[in-house]
């Protein structure tokens, strides 16, 4: 783990020194490197990276008017929920009534629970839909906007920890630009799904942990500093670490395949904090890690994910109108037994959940297997219609929810290049961006496997901000430190990175008509399909 606290000097501008000395690299700088370049343009880089997003994922947002793909249910169970608290059945029709303008959408029924929706995903996601049509009401713009507002706000998130692990504000842009450019994160930051919730949550709790990481080696350089001779220093409460849990508990508020990045994060956080106390000098490290950091890393990213779920039922619990709920039952007895009744039918529910998903394995026409999504082998059409308004004699009008191919093709290979350097250096960088990939991706093999499960290319999207961030890291060894040795190997490494990004804009410019619901040619539209999968 020492070795790998000094592969950041790949991307920094090495400070002179005299001929012959071995430059001095106090603990300091091994353990937190310094953030080079101005503070400022740290912040107004990204920044304009994302509004750049904003504005691509903000614009003609309500188009089309029409109820896109899985909108059909996340759209009416939204609206249920931030009127009712929790999910409601509707009357046939819904749909077309909500786009006429009428939100009187849900059943009348002689009793409570006769209309309450039995649905599988936590309520978190359907609460951030939700109040999008509260401001914008239940139309494709407002239940559409919370989608495009944290699409565009993880691009900043990204583009900040970018730069907070290359410690280069034009890499952390590279990484925001690419996000904003991937044409599946485009999609669904234009669509009422969940995906695009759980992966904002999840690149925000690594986003938390990247920072920890930092904070947490700042108070080990304090503690070496000051000469203490005992196991290291007691950590405090790890804010970042809080924050982390805090979102990694929203991304399993919001789908349960969070679990397994809060599973993976958790290991990798102890794993960086016992090669932190041994790169500085604690005599005991591991004892350090169990007595100190595992019982606080516990309770940040495990008690604390397991509560924010539980809070995320709030509308279920104080309404007698969710799934389940068994309210007249539960308020027949006083309030003790109203608090063991109400856990007990939430606990029965959530089995219910379990049960659905593990035998969920319907056929779809555009489902698709783990191993096909970095291929782009399978995308979802998520909207086509077939107007006459173009001038030619058949037209196209469509979204198909597919990533950029220029940038999932360099992801794939970055990847491998990935693995590659962390067996040659067990770089860090590396390997959190490894296990975040692997985190979204490989559990879905097993579920492929022993269930059979019906499953789709959008599932990829956690996996995505981990992709962009290992082509990020490829791009900073593409252009190698400034070496007075070498003056030209800078030059032309950040050429390549620059015609890579140049080209990566040029490749969603081609594909945009036909992830952005434009009226074209059928011939234009054909011609933008890579391969026979895609029609």
């Amino acid at each position: 783990m020492a070795v790998t606290d000094y592969s950041h000097k790949a991307f920094e501008q090495p400070e002179e020194e005299p001929e012959g000395e071995a430059p001095a690299v106090s603990l300091r700088d091994r353990l937190v490197p310094p953030m080079p370049g101005s503070v400022m343009w740290g912040w107004v880089g990204p920044i304009v990276i994302a509004l750049f997003g904003a504005f691509l994922r903000f614009f003609r947002l309500g188009t089309p008017h029409a109820v896109v793909f899985d909108e059909t249910y996340y759209a009416k169970d939204s609206w249920a929920t931030v009127r009712y608290g929790a999910e409601r059945q509707f009357v046939d029709g819904a749909d077309k009534l909500l786009l006429a303008g009428n939100d009187h959408i849900f059943k009348q029924c002689p009793t409570v629970g006769e209309c309450a929706s039995y649905v599988v995903h936590p309520p978190l996601g359907k609460w951030m839909i939700g109040l999008g049509e509260v401001f914008f009401g239940p139309n494709p713009y407002g239940w559409r906007f919370a989608a495009a507002l944290l699409g565009s706000l993880s691009i900043l998130i990204l583009a900040r920890t970018a730069r907070r692990m290359t410690r280069s504000t034009l890499l952390g842009c590279v990484a925001g630009l690419l996000l904003s450019l991937d044409a599946l994160h485009f999609v669904l930051s234009r669509t009422a799904l969940l995906d695009i919730f759980l992966m904002f949550w999840v690149v925000a709790g690594f986003a938390c942990l990247v920072a920890d990481r930092d904070w947490f080696r700042s108070r080990l350089v304090s503690w070496h500093e000051a000469g203490s001779p005992d196991d290291g220093p007691r950590t405090g409460l790890r804010p970042w670490l809080l924050g982390a849990g805090l979102c990694l508990g929203a991304a399993l508020a919001t789908k349960w395949t969070a679990a397994f990045y809060i599973a993976a994060f958790a290991v990798m956080v102890l794993l960086w904090d016992l090669g932190a106390r041994r790169t500085a000098g604690v005599p005991r490290p591991f004892r350090g890690v169990v007595v100190r950091d595992l019982p606080l890393a516990a309770a940040w990213m495990a008690v604390v994910p397991a509560l924010t779920y539980l809070v995320s039922f709030t509308g279920w619990f104080v309404t007698d109108k969710g799934y389940g709920r068994n309210w007249d039952q539960a308020t027949a007895n006083g309030p003790a037994y109203f608090v063991i009744d109400s856990l007990r039918s939430w606990f029965d529910y959530q089995h219910q959940v379990l049960s659905f998903h593990t035998g969920l394995a319907q056929t779809h026409p555009y489902q698709s297997r783990p191993w096909q999504w970095p291929l782009l082998l399978r995308p979802v059409a998520f909207f086509y219609e077939s107007p006459t308004t173009c001038g030619a004699p058949s037209c196209s009008y469509s979204i198909l929810g597919t990533g950029t191919p220029i940038i999932w093709f360099a992801g794939l290979l970055a990847l491998i290049g990935m693995i590659a350097w962390y067996v040659a250096t067990r770089d860090w960088r590396a390997g959190s961006v490894l296990l975040g990939y692997a985190a979204g991706w490989l559990p879905w093999f097993y579920f492929s496997i022993s269930d059979n499960r019906t499953m789709f290319a959008f599932y990829a999207m956690p996996m995505v901000p981990f992709m962009i961030l290992a082509i990020v890291l490829g791009c900073g060894l593409i252009m190698g430190r400034a070496d007075p040795a070498r003056p030209n190997r800078r030059v032309v490494g950040t050429a390549v990175v620059g015609a890579f990004v140049l080209l990566a804009l040029v490749n969603f410019g081609w594909l945009y008509p036909v992830v952005a619901a434009e009226v074209i040619p059928y011939d234009s539209w054909h011609a933008r399909m890579l391969f026979d999968s895609w029609i």
